[in-house]
C-alpha cells in the first residue's frame, strides 16, 4: 500500500497539509463544522495505512474550569470516537494530537507512545505545547528520536493561537514546570486574523472567499496543528520507518 492517511476531526485541514507536504496522501473523514458527524463515519478495514486527528480537547483544557464557571457545558469527549475509528480501520499506525492533560488513547492491538512537543522546540515563534500519541500495530515507536529539533530558540516569542482569539493568561514555557510566562503585553490579548494565519504557517489568503465569519475562522485556526509541527511529525514518522 501507499502512504494513505485517514484524517479525522479535520477542521481547516492544517494537520493534513503538513503530512501532504511530506508526501503522504490524506483523505478526510470530514468535520462536524461541515456537517459530517464522526459518530456516523465507519472506515473500511485495511484500506488506510494511518489515521491522524485531534479530537475536541475542551474537557481536558486548563480553561475547562472557566467554561464551567461561566455556566457553559463542556464539549463532548470524542477521544473514544477516535479510538473506534482506528480500531475499525486497522491502520499500521495512528497519531493523535491533544492538550497536555488529555488521556492516552487505548486501542486493542496497538503499542502507544505519548510525548509532549512544543512548536517552539522546532525553532518556531508560536509557543504551543501539545501531547501527541503515536500508536503502532507492531512495536513501540519513540518519535522524539526522529524529530528534527532546532538547536536555538527563535528570538521572537508569541503566545499560542487559541480558538477563542485571546491569549492564555499563563503559558508554560518550553514544557518545563515552573516556567510560566505572565503579564503578556496587551497586544497579545487579541490579535488580527492575519497574525493567526502567519503563526500557524499559512498564507494570508488561506481562507480566500470562505463564507466563515472572523470568529469562525479564528476557531478553525485555534483548533489546528501548526503546519511546521505537522510537517516535523510527518517527517519523523517516515524517518522512524513506521
Amino acid at each position: 500500500m501507499s502512504d494513505l492517511v485517514l484524517s479525522t476531526f479535520t477542521g481547516a485541514g492544517l494537520f493534513d497539509l503538513g503530512f501532504e507536504d511530506e508526501g503522504y496522501c490524506v483523505v478526510s473523514a470530514g468535520d462536524i463544522q461541515f456537517g459530517r458527524d464522526i459518530k456516523k463515519f465507519h472506515p473500511p478495514p485495511g484500506r488506510f495505512d494511518a489515521v491522524i486527528g485531534g479530537p475536541p480537547c475542551q474537557r481536558y483544557s486548563r480553561m475547562s474550569n472557566i467554561v464551567r464557571a461561566n455556566g457553559h457545558e463542556l464539549a463532548e469527549d470524542l477521544i473514544p470516537e477516535f479510538e473506534r475509528v482506528v480500531f475499525e480501520a486497522r491502520p499500521r499506525w495512528f497519531l493523535m494530537e491533544n492538550v497536555e492533560a488529555a488521556p492516552v488513547p487505548a486501542v486493542d492491538g496497538y503499542h502507544v507512545f505519548d510525548f509532549l512537543l512544543n512548536n517552539r522546540w522546532l525553532g518556531e515563534e508560536q509557543n504551543r505545547l501539545r501531547r501527541f500519541c503515536f500508536g503502532h500495530i507492531d512495536r513501540v515507536v519513540d518519535l522524539r528520536k526522529c524529530i528534527d529539533y532546532s538547536i536555538l530558540f527563535n528570538p521572537c516569542y508569541s503566545a499560542a493561537v487559541t480558538a477563542s482569539g485571546s491569549s492564555e493568561a499563563n503559558i508554560r514555557m518550553n514544557g518545563k514546570k515552573g516556567g510560566l510566562k505572565k503579564n503578556l503585553p496587551k497586544s497579545a490579548k487579541r490579535r488580527p486574523l492575519s497574525e493567526y494565519l502567519r503563526l500557524q504557517g499559512l498564507p494570508e489568503d488561506f481562507f480566500g472567499e470562505s463564507p466563515f465569519t472572523v470568529e469562525g475562522k479564528t476557531r478553525l485556526l485555534g483548533n489546528g496543528v501548526p503546519i511546521p509541527m505537522a510537517r516535523a511529525l510527518a517527517a519523523a514518522i517516515r524517518e522512524s520507518g513506521a
